[in-house]
């Protein structure tokens, strides 16, 4: 996915916007996707190997917290589009605060901040009605810098992790399955998540081509997983070719990339015969992608929690 604007390093945007340009910033960034989309290029795809990047999801260097939802996105595809070697972003003003600078003539990428306000004449509509004001949505704009456009930082924001080798990283994610405490089935040729009876079906493992496509896919599978009424309550009752399908198809491929890229697996597309359905999603509402980012991101977090527990419980791993 490309950006979704320039801005040059001369500080950080983050004002609120009139109306229109509140609405413009959603349809921006949806008509980018759309675009890729179109083009064959999932925007939770990337072709890691050409732009020689550390997998994983992308993170603040100043303060180590991580980005989420459509600003995981926004980042992602600023490194596919400018080969950065990392991660790691930073707001220009933290770039000084950290001693360094960002590079004259460097462009930012724009990334975005969900919000509300109460208008004026809804707080007065409310008054007048004695009943409780509703806020409005709206989106501020800021623009970071991937570190590799700053100079003069601490050495160690520079340094990229090294790729774990897939030997290393197949029992890492057979430990996270196993942590999440699914009822995972093991049989037959299809892989889905049955909600009614709250269980995953998968293929053994020798039915994959290579061995990481067993966990591509079930990590799919988990993210429909965590829609369930106990957990994230989801609506999972859309039948297939509905637009209610469609959504959380769109969710859990976008769960399976952000949880893949976690644990350090290349992110793929498990469903691409779904894009034409995802397209007219997207088409039809320029918040779809926002909000299935942001579900995604809560379920991605949510099956990563486990993590802690399958590395107490198992720190050696489970052998492949």
């Amino acid at each position: 996915m490309r950006k979704t604007g320039k801005h040059s390093a001369s500080g950080e945007v983050g004002d609120k916007k009139s109306e229109p340009q509140r609405a413009s910033l959603y349809s921006e960034i949806t008509d980018r996707i759309i675009a890729d989309l179109e083009r064959g290029c999932v925007p939770w795809v990337k072709p890691w190997g050409s732009a020689k990047a550390s997998l994983g999801l992308p993170k603040n260097a100043a303060t180590g917290r991580g980005y989420s939802g459509i600003n995981i996105l926004i980042l992602w595809g600023a490194v596919i589009e400018n080969g950065y070697p990392g991660q790691s972003w930073l707001t220009f003003r933290q770039a000084l605060s950290l001693g360094g600078n960002v590079r004259k003539g460097e462009h930012g990428t724009t990334i975005v901040h969900a919000d509300r306000f109460i208008p004026k004449t809804e707080k007065e509509r409310a008054l007048a009605e004695d009943t409780e004001p509703q806020a409005v949505p709206f989106l501020k704009r800021f623009t970071v810098f991937n570190v590799a456009q700053c100079e003069g930082l601490p050495e160690h924001l520079y340094s990229q992790p090294e790729p774990l080798p897939e030997r290393q990283i197949i029992p890492q994610a057979e430990a996270l399955v196993r942590a999440s405490g699914a009822d995972i089935r093991i049989g037959g040729d299809r892989a889905f998540y049955m909600p009614s009876a709250d269980f995953v079906q998968l293929p053994p493992q020798p039915a994959f081509f290579e061995q990481i496509n067993y966990y591509r896919t079930c990590f799919h599978e988990l993210g429909h997983w965590t829609g369930h009424p106990t957990r994230l309550a989801r609506d999972l009752s859309g039948s297939f070719g509905t637009k209610l399908y469609a959504r959380e198809e769109l969710v859990a491929e976008i769960t399976a990339a952000f949880t893949c890229s976690s644990l350090g697996i290349t992110p793929t597309v498990r469903h691409a015969d779904y894009i034409a359905s995802w397209l007219e999603v997207l088409r039809e509402d320029n918040r779809a992608i926002f909000r299935a980012a942001s579900l995604a991101s809560k379920a991605a977090d949510f099956l990563l929690a486990f993590q802690a527990y399958a590395e107490s419980e198992s720190p050696e791993g489970v052998a492949a």
